[in-house]
């Protein structure tokens, strides 16, 4: 169930100084109007055969932790096609990652993958999944395929960035399914790993991290993965963590992976050893693989060209000289381009 809260300031939207008369009465009502309030309506009046009844826009549960995500709006809306019908919710964030960390929180635990899109959950209470920096969980009948990709082509502000490789990085042995979080700021960090301190994280650094729980003998520990820009920051935060009572840490390239008070020191290292890094350099231009073919080929090419030079030359200098010898036999008088001598011998 989601509860409502009251938006705070955090959810007005700013809106330029307007002119004539009235216009204080137009801002202060603007100011405090929930930012849901201020935007097109997500949810079309019909999607394939399905009509659109009554909807409604409705607050964050969570307004703290929905602000930290870059929530924007939510809707839900109810459609119909005779005795079809589902209800639909939505939840318009900043960026996809906004709205991966998002599925990942609302995900129920029970829940099984579903292939509505790539973050797709089955529950319950029907399928939550991403697409681009939307949320969406649908109950009772879904439309087709065909029909939601129309639908999506004509969401209001959509946004399709890469999600961050980071959320993948977690080791997959031993790892709760469902349990993932995504964290980008001292909000989330307080909802799912409260003994890390913010100042440790270091959020301003541009830090975000990716946590999970896994379940060994003793008990349940969480695995939070920190990615930061550089390995030198890296480094310095490791040292860090290391501060932290009771965290136990490594740090692979730029991740910073840490455990606080796990219940098995034994089960918590062999979670840490699994925590890997890869770098992925693309490099557009093509390398030969053997170097030594192109460079022969270029000398024969210049043999070759050399050759062709010295063949026309010789050609040309057979041609010029017959033509002088043929000229001369016929008599057709002193040819002007003979060389003049002096017989300077007979003297």
């Amino acid at each position: 169930m989601l509860r409502s809260l009251k938006p705070g300031a955090k959810g007005q939207t700013p809106v330029a100084r307007r002119q004539g008369p009235g216009a204080g009465i137009v801002l202060l009502l603007l100011m405090l109007a929930p930012a849901g309030l201020l935007r097109a309506d997500i949810f079309p009046d019909q999607i394939g055969d399905f009509k659109k009844g009554p909807s409604k826009t409705v607050s964050a549960p969570d307004r703290a932790l929905y602000d930290e995500y870059g929530f924007l709006a939510m809707e839900q809306a109810q459609y119909s096609s005779g005795d079809k019908h589902f209800s639909a919710t939505a939840w318009r964030m900043h960026d996809s990652t906004g709205a991966m960390a998002l599925f990942e929180a609302h995900r129920p635990s029970g829940s099984t993958p579903s292939n509505v899109t790539k973050l797709a959950a089955q529950g319950s209470d029907g399928v939550l999944f991403a697409y681009g920096n939307y949320l969406f969980q649908f109950t009772g009948t879904m439309p087709p395929a065909a029909e939601m990709d129309q639908f999506y082509s004509h969401l209001p502000g959509l946004e399709q960035s890469p999600l961050p490789a980071l959320m993948t990085y977690l080791p997959a042995e031993g790892l709760i399914p469902n349990s993932e979080r995504y964290i980008v700021g001292p909000v989330s960090l307080s909802r799912f790993d409260s003994g890390i301190p913010p100042s440790v994280a270091a959020f301003h650094l541009g830090s975000e991290a990716q946590l999970g729980q896994y379940r060994t003998a003793k008990g349940l520990l969480t695995l939070a993965i920190f990615n930061y820009p550089t390995p030198a920051m890296a480094r310095t935060q490791y040292d860090e963590f290391q501060k932290v009572p009771g965290a136990v840490s490594r740090r692979v390239g730029d991740l910073v992976a840490v455990i606080v008070s796990p219940p098995d020191a034994d089960a918590a290292e062999r979670v840490l050893a699994q925590v890997r890094y890869e770098t992925n350099i693309t490099w557009n231009q093509s390398i030969p693989k053997n170097p030594i073919p192109g460079v022969a080929k270029l000398i024969l090419d210049i043999f070759t060209f050399t050759g062709i030079l010295l063949l026309g030359a010789l050609v040309a200098g057979i041609g010029f000289g017959g033509l002088r010898i043929l000229n001369r036999k016929m008599g057709n008088g002193e040819d002007p381009n003979a060389m003049i001598t002096l017989h300077l011998g007979n003297k």
